[in-house]
């Protein structure tokens, strides 16, 4: 029987650690831009500030919520319907940034990617829980489970967003493999990706662009190598201790999306390597904790959530900093918890109160 009645505390604190620092570092990373475009060095952090609140009021409801209430169809159909239905609307909105990604709404914005990846991880821990004796049937348990998965991906994919989408595959498999998935399925599947991913990289040509630069930044430094060069640079820059707290001179219109994609080089030129290993230890160990919380549970569907929100936050870090760090091709995946993003943050901090409400339940 389940015995804690307090939540992970590692868990709570890393993740009030990681939002303290972010909202720091958007205002250091933000503060000039947004003095250029808006009168107000505050405008970014001030969004950042009111999204924050608001998670940390859902990351509280949910931990005060007992998981298992999720376990009902009428609640893991509806937020898929949900979800599908906002991934849908969105290609009749206007585009922003030449993509079809968000909801805008009196000065505030949605990403509705960002709640696929919470429907993904609960309809899969809704199905998967009972079927893991039968995970090896392809008809009856690996095609349905993968059906939300492909449709949402193909819909990510249309806005056009591949990262994202690759992040939702990733959380797919890494509860698939929890569940006893055999190998040999995962390559398959890889098998049945490699042409659909040939032509996303190769025959679009900004997506082109970006993995020629990824593999020799300068030959074209002004153009398509710019991104990699400007972050390199900045985490260069930094060397030990960082050159000081907004005091950084990449961010200053030559690192893009200095508050967004590329937060973790304005952390690195600023705070150095001990504070760029500070924040890669704080996703250290939450990787720490909300393994040791999956692995605590006996109920399998508080398992799969528990390794579905677990990945889907170490994922996005690990893209994020490899991309900062000229080892992945550049994607627009934020650094959770750190860069700006309102519907990312908001989502993240939901999903870890569910997190510690099931790390309330373990012996």
């Amino acid at each position: 029987m389940a015995k804690r009645v307090s939540v992970d505390r590692w868990l709570f604190t890393v993740t009030m650690l990681l939002v303290f620092v972010g909202l720091i570092m958007v205002f250091s990373a933000s503060a000039v831009m947004a003095k250029e475009r808006f009168g107000s060095p505050y405008n970014f952090v001030l969004k950042q500030l009111f999204w924050a609140l608001g998670g940390m009021l859902a990351m509280a409801l949910a931990m005060k919520i007992d998981y298992r209430r999720y376990k009902h169809p009428g609640v893991v159909f509806s937020l898929l319907a949900v979800t599908t239905l906002l991934l849908l609307s969105v290609f009749l909105l206007d585009r922003s940034h030449n993509t079809h990604r968000w909801i805008h709404w009196s000065g505030f914005s949605f990403e509705p990617s960002e709640l696929a990846k919470p429907a993904l991880i609960l309809f899969l821990a809704f199905f998967l829980e009972g079927r893991t004796k039968a995970i090896a049937d392809w008809k009856h348990t690996l095609l349905p489970a993968a059906v939300p998965t492909i449709l949402f991906l193909l819909l990510i994919v249309a806005q056009p967003d591949l990262g994202t989408a690759i992040a939702c595959a990733g959380i797919t498999a890494a509860i698939l493999f929890v569940a006893g998935m055999q190998l040999r399925y995962f390559a398959y599947a890889f098998a049945a990706s490699v042409l659909p991913l040939y032509f996303l990289l190769f025959h679009v040509s900004w997506r082109r662009d970006r993995m020629l630069a990824f593999l020799n930044p300068y030959a074209d430094p002004r153009g398509t190598g710019f991104h990699i060069i400007q972050s390199l640079i900045a985490v260069s820059t930094g060397g030990l201790t960082g050159i000081g707290l907004m005091e950084g001179k990449q961010k200053l219109f030559y690192l893009p999306e200095p508050h967004t994609d590329f937060i973790f080089a304005v952390t690195a030129e600023e705070l150095g390597l001990v504070g760029a290993l500070f924040v890669v230890a704080l996703f250290a160990v939450f990787l720490w904790r909300g393994t040791r919380v999956a692995l605590r549970t006996e109920d399998l569907f508080g398992r799969f959530l528990a390794v579905g929100i677990t990945s889907m936050i170490i994922l996005q870090a690990f893209i994020n900093i490899s991309v900062v760090l000229g080892l992945m091709p550049t994607k627009g995946i934020p650094l959770p918890f750190v860069s700006y993003g309102g519907s990312s943050l908001f989502v993240m901090l939901g999903c870890v109160g569910v997190l510690l409400n099931i790390s309330k339940q373990v012996e």
